[in-house]
């Protein structure tokens, strides 16, 4: 089956300007300013999009896809998320976290859902581990995850200053990114320690030794959450600037903001602070709890991440006259560059069909993963399995 997607400015995410796109499978195979409609034997779907604005598909590299939470006893896990939310939200391409719970929840139990989101119509991966260290893996060793088992890219959420962690040495922190490092090499992955970053004190001085005392590439610590109060994100806005490090801005929801500063503000704040563009990437945190925490470590409150919160922030960025090209790489080719996803974050001829097209107000109007409409006209056409 073909696509025609006819009349979209195109974003890919720099302006091409007003072209026709055209999909064949699972690849964009044409993209011209005409393409002309195809012979009677070529069976071809078209969308009129009237100039709407047509950007790559949003890559979330941190949703709870199996559920999170957990933190105050069975009742307070989080359900999983379907495909078709993550679709809804114009997420095409997901990264799967455990988070805090490695004992009633597995990664055994991450890779299986990942690839049931493959199977969806989804693009999935996910991390090997959780909050823990030692690791907890699927093979035995993280090394062994990385070259045995496909979907996993790295290790993540591996939890720093947060008294929820396993309060890792920085002995500790090393052998794992070593461990992902060289695992990253042998399989031909990203190799990426993604990192969750807590409120403890202590910040991103582990992160910042580590660099600073290994030959380990900074490129490969990816901290997350580094908005999660403002000390924090003007931490991580010097370890982008000075090591080179890739930091990760979480999409919090307006509701559980607590001390955070909003994802949009975040991202603003990091350009005006020297931070280059390409060094910054935005998640989600979907199906993430969201506590709040009182002075003895017991929960008082919880929220829920919503993988919504991508697209209200990328409207938003656009809102503070961020170039468009600027406002979307921290949602698309940012991620897919961090990740090795080659024919991911971009639109171009043979990459893969991941297409959102925005109205003008930057509300989701399409939604196209992997060559198939999952949104049409800002209204589902698709679910995945057990959804209806």
């Amino acid at each position: 089956m073909f696509l025609l997607l006819r009349d979209a400015d195109v974003h890919a995410p720099e302006s091409l300007g007003r072209n026709d796109v055209l999909v064949a499978g699972e690849r964009i195979v044409a993209i011209a300013p005409r393409i002309d409609e195809l012979p009677p034997q070529c069976p071809c779907e078209v969308i009129e999009l009237a100039g709407r604005r047509l950007v790559p598909g949003l890559v979330d590299a941190h949703v709870h896809v199996t559920g999170g939470g957990g933190e105050a006893g069975p009742h307070t896990r989080v359900p999983p998320v379907f495909a078709g939310v993550l679709a809804k939200a114009g997420v095409t391409t997901v990264v799967g976290v455990l988070g805090t719970d490695g004992c009633t929840r597995s990664v055994g139990e991450l890779v299986a859902t990942t690839l049931g989101l493959r199977a969806d119509g989804l693009s999935a991966w996910c991390w090997t581990g959780n909050y823990e260290v030692p690791v907890r893996t699927l093979t035995g060793s993280v090394r062994g995850d990385l070259v045995y088992v496909d979907p996993i890219l790295g290790v993540g959420e591996l939890a720093l200053s947060d008294h929820r962690s396993s309060q890792p040495t920085l002995d500790e922190l090393l052998r794992v990114a070593a461990d992902v490092h060289v695992g990253g090499m042998m399989a031909g992955k990203a190799g990426v320690l993604h990192l969750h970053m807590g409120d403890g004190r202590r910040g991103l001085d582990l992160v910042r030794r580590a660099i600073e005392g290994s030959e380990l590439p900074p490129s490969m610590f990816h901290p997350t959450h580094v908005n999660r109060n403002p000390g924090l994100l003007r931490e991580a806005q010097a370890l982008a600037r000075e090591h080179g490090c890739t930091i990760d801005v979480t999409a919090f929801p307006d509701a559980d903001l607590g001390d955070a500063v909003a994802a949009a503000e975040a991202i603003a704040s990091c350009l005006d602070a020297g931070v280059p563009i390409d060094r910054i990437t935005c998640s989600s945190d979907g199906g993430g709890c969201m506590p709040t925490f009182d002075a003895d470590g017991r929960l008082t409150a919880m929220g829920v991440g919503e993988p919504s919160t991508l697209l209200v922030t990328l409207r938003r960025l656009l809102g503070f006259g961020l170039a468009t090209a600027s406002a979307l790489a921290p949602f698309s080719s940012n991620v897919a560059r961090l990740l090795r996803l080659p024919r991911k974050g971009r639109i171009a001829v043979d990459d893969d069909a991941d297409l959102v097209a925005l109205d003008d107000d930057g509300a989701l109007h399409c939604v196209i993963a992997r060559g198939q409409p999952w949104v049409r006209d800002g209204a589902p056409t698709r679910w995945g399995t057990f959804e209806r």
